[in-house]
C-alpha cells in the first residue's frame, strides 16, 4: 500500500509539472500569433485613434510584458477563473463552454462507446478468421476508413442524404419548431440531426481502432499459452474470449486513453461543417477572433484530459494486466 501511494504521488507531481510546462509553451505560442483581440474592433474602424488602441489594450492587460500576464492568468487559474471573454458577448469563459460542453462530450463519449461495440468484435473475428473471406473484406473496409478523409465524407453525406435525397438535417441540433413537439418527437429530432456528424465520428474511429484490435489478437494468438490452452482440448470460442482478449485489449487501452483529448479536438471540423454549437465549434470562433482567454480556457481542457487519459490509460492497463500491478509489467 505504501509502495502504491508513493506511485501516485509521483504521478501527480509528475502530471502537475507536465500541465505547467503545457501551459506556459500554450500562452506563448498564442501570443506569438499575428493579430490581437483588439483587431476586430480596431481594423474596420477607420475613425479610431491611436490613443484609443492605445487604452482598448491597457483594458485588456495586453500592454503588460507577457511573463506579467501569464503570471496572472495562472493565478486566476488556481482560483478556477478563467476570466471574461475579449469578444462577443464578453461573458465569463467558464459560462460559455459549460453551455457546449455536454453537447461535444456526449457525442464524443457516445460514439466512442459505438466505436469500441463495433472495433472488437471485428477485430477479434478478423484475427480468428486470419485471411478469410471477413478478413479480407475489413481489410477493405479499413484502408476506405483510413483513406477518406472525414470532412470529405461529411460533404459527400450531407450532399447526397441532405440535399439530393433529403431524409436527414444537415446542421443544427434541433428543426425550427423543435418546442412545440412532443417528448418522444423532440428526441427523435434530435437524434436525427446528429445522425450525421454520428456516423462521422464512428466510421473514422472504428477503421483504426479495428485493426489495432485485429493486429494486437493476431499477436496474442501466435503465444504459446495460447497453443497450451488449444492443446487441453479447450473450445476456440473459450480461447478466444477467456484467454486471448483480455491481453489483447491492451493496445486498445492505450488508444482511449490517447483519444481522451480528441473529445474536443476532434470536434472543430465537424462542429463547424454540422453548424453544431458545441466546444469544437466555440474553440474555432475563438482562434479566429484572437480571444486569448476563450483559446487558453480550451487548451486547459484538453490538457486536462490528455493527461487524465493517460492516466485512465494506467489505470487500465493495471486492471487489465496483473503484472503491472505487481511491478513486473511496464515501468
Amino acid at each position: 500500500m505504501t509502495e502504491l501511494i508513493k506511485r501516485l504521488l509521483l504521478k501527480a507531481v509528475w502530471l502537475a509539472v507536465v500541465f505547467l510546462g503545457i501551459t506556459l509553451i500554450s500562452f506563448w505560442v498564442i501570443n506569438l500569433a499575428p493579430g490581437k483581440p483588439t483587431d476586430l474592433q480596431t481594423d474596420l474602424n477607420p475613425l479610431i485613434t491611436p490613443e484609443a488602441i492605445e487604452r482598448l489594450e491597457k483594458l485588456y492587460g495586453l500592454d503588460q510584458p507577457i511573463h506579467v500576464r501569464y503570471r496572472l492568468w495562472l493565478e486566476r487559474l488556481v482560483k478556477l477563473d478563467f476570466g471574461n471573454a475579449l469578444t462577443g458577448d464578453r461573458r465569463p469563459v467558464w459560462d460559455k463552454i459549460s453551455e457546449r460542453l455536454p453537447l461535444t462530450v456526449g457525442m464524443n463519449l457516445a460514439a466512442m462507446v459505438l466505436t469500441l461495440a463495433l472495433a472488437i468484435p471485428i477485430g477479434v473475428t478478423a484475427a480468428a478468421r486470419h485471411n478469410g473471406p471477413f478478413d479480407r473484406a475489413s481489410t477493405v473496409f479499413v484502408f476506405l476508413g483510413f483513406a477518406m478523409p472525414g470532412f470529405w465524407l461529411a460533404l459527400l453525406l450531407m450532399l447526397g442524404l441532405g440535399i439530393a435525397w433529403p431524409v436527414l438535417p444537415i446542421s443544427g441540433v434541433t428543426s425550427l419548431d423543435h418546442a412545440t413537439l412532443s417528448p418522444p418527437a423532440r428526441a427523435w429530432d434530435i437524434i436525427r440531426h446528429l445522425a450525421l456528424p454520428m456516423f462521422i465520428y464512428v466510421f473514422g474511429g472504428l477503421a483504426g481502432m479495428s485493426r489495432y484490435m485485429r493486429s494486437a489478437m493476431l499477436e496474442v494468438l501466435r503465444q504459446d499459452y495460447i497453443l497450451t490452452a488449444r492443446a487441453k482440448g479447450l473450445s476456440e470460442r473459450a480461447v478466444i474470449y477467456r484467454h486471448a482478449l483480455r491481453n489483447a485489449l491492451l493496445p486498445v487501452i492505450t488508444l482511449l486513453g490517447l483519444s481522451v483529448p480528441g473529445l474536443i479536438g476532434g470536434s472543430v471540423i465537424i462542429e463547424q461543417i454540422f453548424s453544431l454549437p458545441g466546444l469544437g465549434q466555440l474553440f474555432y470562433q475563438a482562434v479566429m477572433s484572437r480571444d486569448y482567454p476563450l483559446i487558453m480556457a480550451n487548451l486547459v481542457l484538453g490538457a486536462v484530459l490528455t493527461l487524465g487519459g493517460n492516466l485512465l490509460a494506467d489505470m487500465g492497463y493495471s486492471l487489465a494486466d496483473p503484472r503491472i500491478r505487481s511491478g513486473g509489467g511496464r515501468g
